[in-house]
Formats: structure tokens, C-alpha cells, sequence
């Protein structure tokens, strides 16, 4: 997409960069995401068309705001009909020592205030900085599916147990006051690492919650995951018309 005039400002660059993201990512079969970043880039579209008094280039814009929202009409008339057939699968890959895959970015194009349910499959919920791994997606949960009350945790028990018993604690202590009960279910033959949500997505990342790498306390990336460089990893997801009950 280019401006008339040939000068873009930088609502408009922000548009291009964020629709160019969208087409990229439909390309390679990723179409939740994809959908979400058509609807930023058009939300974007639609302000420059606002405050765009030239008639020339608002007809300009009402026809990239069109062309965008009939790719994105076709890439939800596709996810859906993959959801229904069952055969809803998309891969991203994430390359070692990459950032910008904090859990709002990884998780966000799949939550929604449709959820009411969690269901967290995690062997490697034991030692402090996974625990505290832990508390950053339950927050994410909390900020983005307002309507969840149950998260589930399955996970394997730490040699320091005490520890790690005591942190979990404080979380479903901490998680009261937001109408959210955690329940944590210790296994000893758990080796998948799976994240179901009620609204029909299943998130299998092949590292699980723990994909970053150590960052020093006063380090940039130690509290912004976004900016935390990641060890690689795959994530697939897939949909379920019904996700199970427990």
C-alpha cells in the first residue's frame, strides 16, 4: 500500500508495516494471527481516513480499508471452515535467541472473554523463575478473558516441593480477588506440554511456558517479556469444536 502523495506518516507506515505482517502471515497458513493483525492495520486505515481531508486520497483509503477487509472476511471463512472440519493446525516457529514472543503476543490472537476455562499441561512448573513464568500467564489470562473462573495446572512435582508447593499456593491465593479459582494436579508420567482453552483453542509449545531465556535482574527484557530473548521452540495450534471437561 502507498500514499498518493508518496509520503507516508507515520500512522499510515504503522498500517503498512502491520498489514504487510497480515499478508505474510496468511501466507504461511497462520490465519488467527493474521486476522488480528488485519484488524489493527485496518483500525489504522480507518483514523488516517478520519482526519484525511483530501478527496483524492480518502478515495484512496476507503479502497485499501475494503481490499484489507475482504482478505480478512476470506481468512476468517477459512479458519472457520477448518474449525468445523476438524483439521485446524498452524505452526510458528521461534528462533533462538528471538524476541517479541511475550505471552500476549504468543497467546493473544486466541483468547477471548469467551473463556471460562484453562486448562495448563506444564512438566516444568517447579523451580522459582517457572513459577514466576506461571504468574506472568495467569496474568495475561486475567487481562484479556474476563470471564474466566477456573485455570487448571498439571504439572510434576519439584524436589523442593515445600517451595514450590508454597508458590502455587500464593497464586490461587493471589487469583481470589479476580473471581478465578487454580487448581494443581501433580503427575508423575506428565511429558506433554499443552495449554486448552474453552473456547476451542489447544496450544502445544515444545518448550512450554518456559521458552525465554535468563535475563539479569537489571537487564532490559526482565520484566517486558516482549524484549526477552527466547530459546527456540515450536508452537502448533489446533481447535476442538468441544474441549474436554475434567
Amino acid at each position: 500500500m502507498s500514499s498518493k502523495s508518496g509520503t507516508l506518516t507515520g500512522v499510515e507506515e504503522s498500517a503498512v508495516k502491520i498489514l504487510k505482517r497480515a499478508i505474510e502471515l496468511e501466507g504461511a497458513a497462520n490465519y488467527q494471527p493474521a486476522l488480528v493483525c488485519y484488524q489493527e492495520g485496518i483500525d489504522l486505515l480507518l483514523d488516517v481516513l478520519k482526519g484525511c481531508k483530501d478527496a483524492s486520497k480518502r478515495k484512496h483509503f476507503r479502497e485499501k480499508v475494503e481490499e484489507y477487509m475482504t482478505r480478512a472476511e476470506q481468512v476468517k471463512d477459512a479458519v472457520q471452515k477448518l474449525k468445523e472440519s476438524g483439521k485446524y493446525h498452524e505452526q510458528m516457529k521461534i528462533e533462538e535467541n528471538s524476541t517479541g514472543f511475550g505471552y500476549s503476543k504468543v497467546f493473544g490472537p486466541y483468547v477471548d472473554e469467551y473463556i471460562t476455562e484453562v486448562h495448563v499441561e506444564d512438566a516444568y512448573i517447579r523451580s522459582f523463575h517457572q513459577i514466576n513464568n506461571f504468574v506472568r500467564f495467569c496474568e495475561m489470562l486475567i487481562m484479556r478473558c474476563k470471564n474466566v473462573t477456573n485455570i487448571h495446572l498439571t504439572t510434576t512435582e519439584d524436589s523442593n516441593a515445600n517451595q514450590q508447593k508454597d508458590g502455587l499456593h500464593s497464586i490461587a491465593q493471589s487469583l481470589l480477588p479476580y473471581g478465578i479459582t487454580l487448581r494443581v494436579e501433580y503427575s508423575t508420567t506428565l511429558h506433554d506440554r499443552e495449554i486448552t482453552f474453552s473456547n476451542g483453542w489447544i496450544i502445544k509449545i515444545g518448550r512450554g511456558l518456559d521458552y525465554f531465556k535468563k535475563a539479569d535482574k537489571f537487564s532490559i527484557g526482565f520484566h517486558e517479556m516482549d524484549l526477552r530473548k527466547c530459546h527456540a521452540t515450536t508452537i502448533d495450534v489446533f481447535h476442538k469444536k468441544h474441549t474436554r471437561d475434567r
